[in-house]
């Protein structure tokens, strides 16, 4: 009766052992998870546009159409630092830091163009194509480790817009344009996994997403070319642009887990009592650490190391041994 009594009561003990979500004993299990930095931050940006466009209009009676290309660099980055908290709750461990950067460097337009002229004025609606270099830049990091993501892709998406011009004399014109351009999703991660002396380890994730999405209000001036009889507006015509822009939204999110080693040597235990054995022949152990009265429920270092090497973790230091109950596939457990 008492030996049945004793294989059940192994067997309850070696199910919470095994259970993925089992109490892990901070002092106790090893690797104990450290606080580990987390976050989540957001942004939008504003800049300074500039470039060139060229065109060709036709103009019947009041009604001008045409198409329009134009180029222009900016100065749109969306920039993101730190705003990091920690899981566990706890002081953020040294060298713990986040930035990220999304950028839109330079983007370009093909576009019809559509108005209608009122003595020196057009006023016109256009849309069309545009393409554009969308960027993205981010670090994550603590403890003196860091994961690292880089990647630019030139993006093709669509634009849309109004303007007015005023023909100031037979050749050059001033305009003011509006123009929304989308240049769709760039999305980018990256994952590391680090050993952290002696015995420790850290895996750092971030995700960061930009929306290249934007708008521009820009004036410039328009060289035309010999217009035609058919109207003021007909011809070739080229000219250059400046302005503001504002958007590109982005979003990052980083996280990780960071795990210290814990002695689990037989020589720092005390009140050994071997409860039975598991399917490999590990012997599973009752037991009190020399400088706590609680009890405990786990494996011996040193049998471990016989069965499972891999399992097994020494400090260069003093000397004492350590247990990654993860290899096993055990979770340590308190009778208290």
């Amino acid at each position: 009766m008492g030996n049945s009594i004793q294989r059940l009561s192994v067997c309850v003990v070696l199910a919470a052992m095994a259970l993925p979500h089992g109490r892990a004993l901070a002092g106790a299990s090893v690797p104990v998870q450290a606080p580990s930095p987390l976050g989540f931050n957001s942004a939008n940006a504003s800049g300074f546009v500039g470039g060139g466009h060229a065109g060709y209009n036709w103009q019947r009676g009041q009604v001008v159409f045409g198409f329009e290309a134009d180029l222009q660099g900016t100065q749109l980055k969306s920039f993101m630092s730190d705003n990091l908290m920690v899981n566990p709750p706890g002081s953020l461990p040294p060298g713990s830091f986040a930035q990220t950067t999304t950028t839109v460097d330079w983007y370009s337009t093909l576009r019809g163009r559509f108005g209608i002229a009122s003595g020196p004025w057009l006023f016109y609606g256009t849309a069309g194509l545009a393409f554009g270099n969308v960027g993205l830049t981010s670090d994550f990091g603590t403890l003196g480790v860091s994961t690292h993501l880089q990647t630019s892709e030139v993006r093709t998406g669509g634009v849309v817009g109004a303007g007015i011009e005023y023909l100031f004399r037979p050749n050059v014109s001033f305009n003011l344009l509006y123009q929304y351009i989308d240049l769709g999703r760039l999305n980018a991660s990256s994952s590391d996994f680090f050993l952290l002396p002696p015995n420790g380890n850290a895996a750092l994730n971030q995700s960061v997403s930009t929306r290249a999405q934007f708008q521009t209000v820009m004036a410039g001036f328009s060289w035309h070319f010999a217009p035609m009889p058919s109207g003021p507006w007909t011809g070739f015509y080229a000219g250059g642009q400046v302005g503001g822009a504002w958007g590109n939204s982005a979003n990052a999110s980083y996280d990780s887990a960071v795990f210290v080693p814990v002695f689990s040597d037989s020589r720092l235990k005390r009140d050994i009592v071997l409860l039975g054995r598991n399917s490999d022949g590990l012997g599973i152990y009752s037991f009190k650490y020399r400088w706590s009265d609680v009890t405990y429920v786990g494996v011996m270092a040193q049998e471990v190391a016989l069965v499972h090497p891999e399992a097994v973790l020494r400090d260069a230091l003093t000397g004492y041994l350590a247990v990654d109950y993860r290899r096993l596939g055990l979770r340590m457990v308190t009778l208290n």
